[in-house]
């Protein structure tokens, strides 16, 4: 009956809406609430003759600069105020409304109408309500209207408005907001909302933004920044539910999945104490404490309706396929190894094409020629209904790259697709292998199995450090022209595992240049754990000439942001020596002297 009422009343007001800026007079509206408006109310005069005055007195007007001109609610026995004739105790009066309209209706209904220069006017006069801003801008972002969407929550945060006082309009309206600017690349945007708010916030709102901020250093893989955000965080919000999977995921990300464990169980008992949190939050955190990963990467695969059912598919189908069949190989006369695609990987190849609709960038390591998951329902249905796609590698690279995108910086999802992708895949590596001669990712259609590969050490490199590794490795030792950059992947994992030797040695294999900074600062940090600190330093001198940015970067505590782009940043730039240090300043902090050693270079270096 209710949800009956709620879209009557929806049509009757953007109906009245709609006759109302015919001329925005009273008379008119009340006009059409007797010819049309009667047809939401289920054929009720009665119904619609109470209701337009209710609606009008709520409706902010153009030419009064967006206030109302309410009517005064007449007494009993004084004539009605719906100009029917009669006493008010016996028209209007009497109508019992089946439900409490609410009195911010007829403003979001008419954000939602206004266009340009009047929806900037209507916001620029502050008289719209919180929860009116709120409605439009969640409707306009759930109807694709993203720039409407994010200039009306924009004006929940212009000026000087009492956020302790909105907490119910402006903490959604925040995360809404900080999606949006993410989406459309506004990031300078979203980082000055970010410090607004952390400097001038109340505490609610500060949590949330520190939440967001540890989330997006989890996003670029700056885990120390992540951590200290999370600690900010915990500092603000103590009892957050929410920080018990935010850290979850720094420790996932950190690899430290059994602490991940414990702490969602300390979470889990100390939330589990307070009675007005929600069951289905506190359910969720015992799934955390049960095993973190599966829990997170079920509720990323749930997190998008549309999608949620084609992912699970995916997920049974992988984890069941067969050993694919052996790919057709072939040598040049110069011992080359060639892979060429055979008809029946070409057929499976065009059934896929034709699902996906979105092709790969040929001329670029990673990437599409388009989004591939606007389409990604129609895909993912059709490759489970035709596994045998999979037995083509350049439907294996496509789905590979599709899932490195979406899902690549997450490392609860490695064992949900990149796992039993890497071992299909890990046929094919073996069969190149046993075959012998060079792999070059220029001859013949090699860059499928090469750029298939790097997709896949990308999707495991954050959950599965050790396999990405290896698996880079053996792709290193087809193709030693390392076509793929996978050098600087190596060495930094071998760091991490403390392999100095090992990590020297790959930094000093194949082609060099000033624009492998990463090679270049991970030979120096072997080299000054192995003691060897003047050959460290005659490395550190070639590495500042090309990149004079690094070591200020590196050393300082807390360096002004680069803003990374969706590219690899230039070399010799800032861009690029803030890239290095939020991938790699953690394991100079770990390695014992090593930052006091580089600020020392810096000083007689500069």
């Amino acid at each position: 009956m209710l949800t009956a009422w709620v879209e009557q009343l929806l049509g009757f007001a953007s109906g009245a809406l709609e006759a109302i800026r015919a001329n925005e007079h009273y008379p008119t509206m009340m006009a059409w609430a007797r010819s049309e408006g009667v047809e939401h109310c289920g054929g009720s005069l009665d119904l619609a003759q109470a209701l337009a005055p209710l609606i009008w007195n709520q409706t902010p007007l153009k030419r009064r600069d967006f206030d109302t001109e309410p009517l005064a609610e007449p007494k009993r026995d004084e004539p009605c105020w719906c100009d029917s004739g009669r006493l008010y105790r016996d028209c209007c009066a009497r109508v019992e409304m089946p439900s409490v309209i609410p009195g911010h209706l007829m403003w979001m209904l008419s954000l939602r109408e206004w266009r340009g220069e009047t929806l900037k006017a209507a916001l620029d006069s502050r008289k719209a309500p919180a929860q009116a801003l709120l409605e439009a801008g969640i409707v306009s972002a759930e109807s694709g209207n993203n720039g409407r969407a994010q200039q009306i929550l924009e004006s929940l945060f212009a000026g000087n408005r009492d956020w302790e006082a909105l907490k119910e309009q402006i903490e959604p309206a925040f995360e809404i907001l900080v999606d949006l600017y993410q989406e459309r690349g506004f990031h300078r945007k979203r980082g000055a909302l970010l410090e607004r708010v952390m400097a001038a916030g109340p505490d609610f709102l500060r949590g949330a933004a520190l939440e967001r901020l540890c989330l997006m250093h989890l996003d670029s893989g700056d885990l120390a920044s992540a951590r200290e955000a999370f600690q900010s965080a915990q500092r603000t919000l103590p009892d957050s539910p929410s920080l018990a999977y935010i850290e979850a995921m720094v420790l996932l990300h950190e690899g430290n999945v059994g602490k991940a464990r414990q702490r969602a169980a300390f979470w889990w008992r100390r939330l589990s104490r307070q009675h007005h949190l929600d069951p289905d939050q506190l359910e969720f955190i015992a799934e955390l404490a049960d095993d973190p990963q599966a829990a997170l990467a079920e509720q990323v695969i749930h997190s998008e309706e549309a999608l949620s059912g084609p992912l699970t598919a995916l997920q049974a189908l992988l984890h069941t396929q067969q050993r694919p069949p052996r790919l057709a190989l072939s040598h040049a006369d110069d011992g080359a190894l060639l892979y060429e695609p055979s008809a029946r990987e070409e057929s499976l190849y065009r059934g896929w094409a034709e699902a996906c609709e979105v092709e790969i960038d040929e001329d670029a390591a990673l990437g599409f020629l388009g989004d591939p998951w606007m389409t990604a329902p129609q895909w993912l249905q059709a490759l489970c209904s035709n596994p045998e796609w999979l037995d083509a590698p350049r439907v294996m690279q496509a789905l590979t790259l599709a899932l490195a995108s979406r899902f690549g910086s997450l490392p609860w999802m490695v064992d949900t697709f990149f796992t039993p992708l890497a071992e299909r895949y890990g046929f094919w590596l073996s069969q190149l292998e046993d075959a012998g001669g060079t792999f070059s990712w220029h001859d013949a259609d090699n860059a499928t199995l090469l750029r298939t590969g790097l997709a896949l050490v990308i999707g495991m490199e954050r959950g599965a450090g050790q396999e990405a590794r290896r698996l880079a490795q053996r792709l290193l030792a087809l193709d030693e022209e390392d076509s793929l950059g996978l050098r600087e992947l190596v060495i930094d994992q071998l760091l991490r595992e403390g392999r100095d030797e090992q990590a020297l040695a790959v930094s000093e294999q194949g082609p060099e240049g000033a624009e492998m900074l990463g090679v270049q600062m991970g030979r120096v940090l072997a080299l000054y754990r192995l003691t060897r600190h003047d050959d460290a330093l005659a490395v550190l001198r070639d590495v500042y000439a090309s990149n004079p940015y690094i070591l200020t970067i590196l050393c300082e505590d807390r360096p002004r942001p680069a803003r990374l782009g969706e590219d690899m940043p230039e070399p010799g730039t800032r861009a690029e020596a803030w890239q290095y240090r939020q991938l790699m300043r953690d394991q100079w902090v770990a390695s014992d002297g090593a930052l006091e050693w580089l600020s020392r270079q810096r000083t007689s270096l500069g």
